[in-house]
């Protein structure tokens, strides 16, 4: 316990690495706020398997990795998409909302000259060093040559549980910074305009809370103190940026917040459950056996996804990221909103 405790704190120092990588752009055409004039506002996506529209699809990796098998996207699309959900996800959502496009994977075939239109980097399993995966994530680095375009960025990680549970990679605190040096890097190429959602409470997703040796289902307190001490991390560096970068301009979105409210009051929400998983097996559902192809064959689905928030042992449901996009894109009295913008602010 004390290596894997060790491993996690480590880990907290290299977030910031960790999730410049769980990035959400995409260019298209949007409506001018001065006029009726169009013009052109960026938006790209790049992250973990929050955030994966498919390019797993693409990539020779393990299911573990991929979502592309009954039942993942039985709700919305009828068949598996490859993304880790019953049906769309927070950046489908956003992009309806901009009146967009669902906006493609790149390593879908036919996409690799039409980035015009918006497209996809995140990659399930992604994470900033080579022991988790670093997938499509790196591909961005070819293709940001839209010096004008107005970048718009969602921030997201979930895979650095992988990292630490799975493949215990001790990764190096000297990450914190690279974070910092990264998001500036991208800053120097044209973006200006960022969205950034901070890590849920990780010890309470259904996944987690199995972990604990005393059987009865109560949050990894540890995991989720760490989560928030990352917060409080990002919350300044963001503010830091904001004061260091001519024109940088963010929304910090408090997904912890959101997210634990929904856990512990999914009525007021309109959910019948906020703990246990639609699809997987064991204890809350939280074994990570959803279709059968990560080992255990066997895995329960529950009748009606839209009444819980968790479809598998870490990702959420369709009727759970439609409301969190609708909370981000806007001003609701729901909203948890730590920076000083919303998304449509941007738009």
């Amino acid at each position: 316990m004390k290596l894997m405790m060790a491993n996690i704190a480590s880990c907290i120092f290299s977030l910031l690495y960790l999730l410049s990588l769980t990035l959400f752009f995409s260019p298209t055409l949007g409506r001018s706020i001065n006029n009726n004039k169009k013009h052109v506002i960026g938006l790209f996506i790049f992250g973990d398997s929050f955030l994966d529209a498919g390019n797993n699809n693409y990539i020779n990796t393990t299911p573990y990795d991929q979502a592309n098998f009954f039942p993942y996207g039985q709700t919305y699309f009828n068949f598996p998409t490859g993304r880790f959900s019953d049906g769309r996800l927070i950046s489908d959502f956003i992009a309806e909302y901009a009146n967009l496009p669902l906006i493609p994977p790149f390593l879908q075939p036919g996409n690799y000259t039409q980035f015009y239109g918006g497209v996809n980097f995140a990659s399930g399993g992604a994470g900033a060093l080579v022991e988790t995966f670093e997938g499509s994530v790196s591909k961005y680095k070819n293709i940001f040559i839209l010096k004008n375009i107005i970048f718009l960025v969602l921030l997201e990680i979930l895979s650095y549980i992988y990292s630490i549970f799975v493949i215990s990679v001790n990764i190096n605190a000297d990450a914190w910074y690279i974070g910092m040096v990264y998001w500036q890097g991208i800053y120097k190429k044209g973006a200006r305009k960022f969205v950034f959602m901070n890590l849920p409470p990780l010890g309470c997703l259904p996944g987690t809370r199995i972990i604990k040796s005393d059987g009865n289902g109560s949050c990894l307190q540890q995991l989720s103190s760490l989560a928030k001490l990352h917060n409080q991390a990002l919350s300044l560096a963001l503010f830091k940026l904001e004061k260091q970068l001519k024109g940088f301009k963010y929304s910090l979105y408090d997904f912890n917040a959101d997210v634990t409210q929904m856990i512990n009051h999914p009525f007021k929400y309109g959910l019948k459950e906020g703990k246990s998983a639609c699809c997987g097996s064991g204890a809350f559902r939280g074994e990570y056996s959803c279709g059968g192809k990560r080992g255990n064959k066997h895995f329960e689905l529950c009748d009606k996804p839209n009444e819980y928030l968790f479809w598998d042992s870490y990702h959420l449901t369709e009727s759970a990221y439609k409301q969190l996009a609708t909370r981000m894109w806007a001003y609701t009295t729901n909203s948890h909103f730590l920076g000083p913008y919303t998304i449509s602010d941007f738009f």
